[in-house]
């Protein structure tokens, strides 16, 4: 993959590639086609469920959450740090997006421990250095969040993790609805929404070619900074 890695290349003794297997294909196959952070159920997460009390699909779960957080946090922690975009509210947007998103990094990883994955490095080629192109990203990575959440409530057995997922599911799709209107695109296109299963992320992921094996320096004058 010229260097880069996917989500399941950060997999942890092949955890997050079992749960999605264990998933039998018809349940699969009918399921697609079918406010605050630090709220009482990410208090849940982090005291009520510890990882070694969770079962493996849960940890895997949570581990496969974790990567996505890192994800978001490290684009909008970019975008702030670089200042580079030019309005008011993309400013606000990178700023309260990203308190949020590493919000929940804290709580997914100590709710995991020592089970978490650990943090990649990203390059994300550009997209936080071009108000449009952030916009565009950040767009993308909202509504992938919002229905990779909703791909996996189902299949988290531990019921505070069940609370604590749906409620930063809420969160993530207020972020989509809210980023979608400032790009100028409907925030709600459908009355339903589709969820998105581990393997249609991981490719989307991947193809964003942003997780990469180590940092990237655009010349020997300019490092460049990654999440």
């Amino acid at each position: 993959m010229n260097g880069n890695l996917s989500l399941h290349d950060l997999d942890r003794d092949g955890a997050i590639r079992e749960t999605e297997a264990g998933l039998p294909t018809e349940t699969r196959r009918d399921l697609l086609k079918g406010a605050a952070a630090g709220g009482a159920a990410l208090g849940l997460l982090t005291t009520a469920s510890p990882a070694h009390a969770a079962t493996r699909g849960d940890v895997a779960i949570l581990n496969y959450a974790l990567v996505l957080e890192y994800l978001q946090s490290a684009f909008y922690t970019e975008a702030e740090r670089r200042k580079a975009l030019r309005t008011a509210t993309a400013k606000q947007t990178a700023r309260v997006l990203g308190a949020v998103e590493r919000a929940h990094v804290s709580a997914l990883e100590r709710a995991l421990g020592s089970a978490a994955v650990k943090r990649p490095f990203f390059d994300f080629r550009g997209t936080t250095e071009d108000e449009d192109a952030f916009i565009k990203t950040a767009v993308a990575f909202e509504d992938l969040g919002a229905a990779a959440y909703k791909g996996q409530a189902y299949r988290i057995e531990s019921r505070p993790i069940l609370q604590a997922a749906i409620a930063i599911h809420s969160v993530e799709a207020r972020h989509a609805a809210w980023i979608r209107y400032l790009a100028g695109t409907t925030p709600a296109s459908s009355a339903f929404d589709e969820p998105k299963s581990m393997s249609e992320v991981n490719r989307l992921v991947a193809s964003t070619r942003f997780i990469v094996r180590r940092p990237a320096t655009r010349s020997r004058r300019r490092p460049r900074f990654t999440g």
